[in-house]
């Protein structure tokens, strides 16, 4: 909610002229509560202030309470992911500018806008939302829904895989390190001592004290090969990074017989490159897992964000984000469901799924009608569970559309906007590859986004909490490099910046929980990425505070 800075009336008793003094010591000590109260927050939350943060606090104190700002500041320390035991004035100014109206700077994207629009006269102007004179842009690259073949056949199966290999052997012969690799066949006909590579999928990792066995397979063979336990580190560390499934390319030096000793390990990747941008001041919000119909469902600050796009709401800086606003993308999640998880009806307030888009659409009616609605389902919605997934059924998409236009796509989609590629996908796969590979946990979603760009796919590990439907091809292969990789699912917000591609985790509007609470999982909800499509600028907004 917005709150009025503390104010005192400057009215005094002519008879008593105590009386200023007497309010300015009062405000004083105030202000000495005030920020007392605030350290103390901080040291219970394990951070330390330093000299210049405290006299920072101070000097907000006169006008805002300091033990408010820090309860945003450590919501968006926690947002951020920023790992650092004293916070200093530079990081509090850095907040200050983004949640209060006084912020010394614009956005950089914006500032031209805001020159040409900002009023003389002091007086609060008209709302006048800049995207609404920007002509939409949207191209839809990649959508699954028309694509979709599967009867569960063994062929099936056996052509997926196949299909797999070959699209992600096509990416590792793009690289240099990888360019000259061949076949298990070919290495089998290698002269004992000498070095050769292999492009292989990893079916299954043993571990032994003498180190570590790979199981791999190509489209003609097998074979195993060995990486010693006093392999460089570096080679150890890619090893543990290898997940069931993986297509990598394997440079390996043969021993006598068909014994094979690992060197290097060299994944597909995403290549290091300068992302595209847009040529005009133009923003998308990024949100995912609305979960509209359970009790968790968080009405009030959905609201506050649907009145922030509308400039109704939030301090003038942040009225002037929304105003750049074209684009309002949901990567699936819009609710809840029924019976996808046991006794899941106990959490809802709306227990009939169409009821539950009915309400929805109600919310999605408020976004205004210049900005561009994209949605793709997740598991909790009426499309198939399995992936990928189609659009939503008709009869669901038209409840949405009863209000406002939706483009609706399957799960992955990849559209341009702007010229700027975004591929968008729910994320359910990232429970498997959290719950597998080392070093991930739930509160740092962004390291497996990272690693599913490397591996180029969406959902390497087959056979786990995810389910993935056979079919002729592999449609979860990312072909395309794109600029902005973004997800839910897990409800966290996070995001990073990986080769030049930009990784966003949207987060959620459900609060915390049974399920979530059973796991130990913290989530994030009620703040949203806005990026800005020219300067590839985020800006994360809380909706909490």
């Amino acid at each position: 909610m917005v709150r009025a800075s503390n104010h005192f009336d400057a009215k005094t008793n002519e008879s008593n002229g105590w009386s200023i003094v007497v309010t300015k010591h009062i405000v004083e000590k105030s202000r000495d509560y005030k920020v007392r109260e605030a350290i103390s927050l901080s040291l219970r939350a394990g951070y330390h202030l330093d000299k210049e943060a405290y006299g920072f606090l101070r000097t907000i104190s006169g006008t805002k309470d300091p033990v408010e700002f820090l309860e945003v500041t450590l919501r968006r320390l926690e947002a951020y992911g920023k790992r650092t035991f004293f916070i200093d004035k530079a990081l509090l100014e850095e907040i200050a500018e983004e949640i209060f109206p006084q912020a010394k700077e614009a956005r950089p994207s914006a500032e031209p806008y805001l020159q040409k629009h900002s009023a003389s006269t002091g007086k609060a102007r008209r709302y006048q939302p800049h995207a609404k004179d920007i002509d939409s842009d949207i191209n839809v690259i990649d959508d699954p829904t028309d694509r979709i073949r599967s009867t569960g056949s063994i062929e099936e199966y056996l052509k997926y895989f196949q299909d797999r290999f070959k699209k992600t052997r096509r990416l590792l012969q793009q690289r240099m390190d990888s360019r000259n690799a061949t076949s298990i066949k070919e290495v089998f006909r290698a002269p004992p001592h000498s070095k050769t590579k292999f492009i292989c999928i990893v079916t299954e990792k043993r571990e032994s004290p003498r180190g570590v066995f790979l199981i791999t397979e190509d489209l003609e063979t097998g074979t195993t090969v060995f990486i010693p336990s006093n392999a460089p580190p570096e080679l150890l560390l890619k090893t543990k990074s290898i997940l069931p499934d993986q297509v990598v390319c394997l440079s390996i030096i043969k021993g006598r017989g068909n014994l094979l000793i690992v060197e290097d390990i060299h994944f597909p990747d995403i290549p290091q490159r300068k992302p595209r941008r847009a040529q005009e001041a133009v923003s998308a919000a990024l949100i995912s897992d609305l979960h509209v119909g359970s009790r968790e469902f968080m009405r009030e600050e959905f609201n506050r964000f649907l009145l922030w796009l509308n400039g109704k709401f939030g301090p003038q800086k942040l009225k002037e984000a929304a105003s750049l606003i074209k684009y309002v993308i949901i990567a699936g999640d819009i609710v809840d469901g029924v019976g996808i998880y046991p006794n899941q009806i106990e959490d809802l307030t709306i227990r009939d799924i169409s009821r539950q888009y009915r309400v929805a659409s109600e919310f999605i009616e408020q976004i205004p009608d210049y900005v561009e609605l994209i949605i793709i389902p997740g598991n909790h919605d009426a499309s198939r569970k399995a992936l990928p997934q189609p659009s939503l059924p008709k009869e669901y998409v038209e409840i949405l559309r009863e209000t406002r236009n939706v483009l609706s796509l399957g799960n992955p989609a990849t559209v341009s906007i702007h010229g700027v590629e975004l591929l968008t996908y729910h994320g359910r796969s990232l429970d498997d590859i959290l719950a597998t590979a080392v070093n991930m946990d739930f509160h740092s979603p962004e390291r497996a986004m990272k690693l599913m760009l490397k591996c180029r796919h969406l959902a390497p590990i087959y056979g786990q909490r995810t389910p993935i439907a056979p079919a002729n091809r592999d449609l979860l292969v990312i072909d395309r490099v794109p600029d902005i990789f973004h997800t839910g699912h897990v409800h966290v917000m996070r995001y990073e910046t990986y080769r030049g591609t930009i990784m966003i985790n949207s987060g959620a509007w459900q609060r915390q929980t049974n399920f979530q609470r059973n796991l130990g999982l913290e989530p994030t909800p009620g703040v949203i990425p806005i990026i800005d499509l020219q300067t590839h600028a985020i800006l994360p907004i809380d909706f909490n505070a």
